[in-house]
């Protein structure tokens, strides 16, 4: 990872989330329970968010193909413009977990952090170029307001030359968010790697 970021509440770093509610025992779980767990994420098995999950198996088996499917499917908008998408969504609602996850993905991929540190400092306007700041815009606009997506502002996103495949990657990035974000806003809270929140 490159520097450290800690800006308004937010952070790159690593953040470990505690579930509020009990959380499936691993040797306890059933073998279902484990299966989708093992089909979901690397890590799913020491995850307090994905072990809440797997108490409803199938909910989390069809949660996993559909967020695989948007984050990670080869082709249309690059991966590392879907996680700067994902990390503003979450700046937005103020889900400072998930914006540290993508966060880091962006950076993985990107090789730069710069655009983050503008996310987290003023999301809008953040963005180190027009495709940037459009994705940005647009993340935001159907964030705070997804009944009301006008035709100037997907025109806006094709002027800086995402195609329509890409624009629908892009919508589906945001939307998955949209509903993780208040997932885990609501059944847990980010732990930070020292005592002290970030500042």
């Amino acid at each position: 990872m490159s520097e450290i970021i800690r800006s308004h509440g937010f952070t790159n770093e690593s953040l470990d989330w505690d579930a509020w509610l009990d959380v499936v025992e691993l040797d306890k779980a059933t073998p279902e329970q484990v299966a989708v767990l093992e089909e979901s994420h690397p890590k799913a098995k020491t995850s307090d968010y994905y072990l809440f999950l797997v108490h409803q198996a199938e909910i989390l088996r069809q949660r996993s193909a559909a967020f695989n499917a948007i984050m990670y499917a080869p082709g249309g908008m690059p991966r590392a413009e879907r996680e700067l998408s994902t990390t503003v969504v979450s700046r937005i609602n103020g889900c400072v977990y998930c914006a540290s996850v993508h966060a880091q993905r962006f950076e993985q991929l990107a090789k730069r952090n710069d655009v983050i540190r503008e996310v987290f400092d003023e999301p809008r306007t953040a963005g180190t170029t027009d495709r940037e700041k459009a994705i940005a815009q647009f993340s935001i606009a159907l964030t705070e307001t997804p009944g009301d997506v006008r035709p100037a502002q997907l025109q806006a996103l094709r002027d800086v030359g995402l195609t329509d495949a890409e624009i629908l990657d892009l919508i589906h990035s945001i939307a998955i968010f949209a509903w993780a974000n208040r997932l885990m806003l609501n059944l847990g809270e980010p732990v930070f790697p020292e005592t002290e929140a970030a500042g």
